[in-house]
């Protein structure tokens, strides 16, 4: 998600469902607090860039 990859690369990346990504994505979502409206891609990965700084 860092790099800009898809739902779709991912899950082949990964060699998971595209459901189970898109369950997970959800998940870290949700616990970032981010809201469904906001660009949470974006949010989750300046939220990940900042704690890994």
């Amino acid at each position: 998600m860092a790099d800009g990859a898809s739902n779709s690369a991912i899950s082949s990346e990964l060699h998971i469902s595209l459901s189970a990504v898109e369950k997970h994505t959800t998940a870290i979502f949700t616990k970032l607090g981010l809201e469904p409206h906001a660009p949470r891609r974006v949010m989750a990965v300046v939220a990940f860039l900042r704690a890994t700084s």
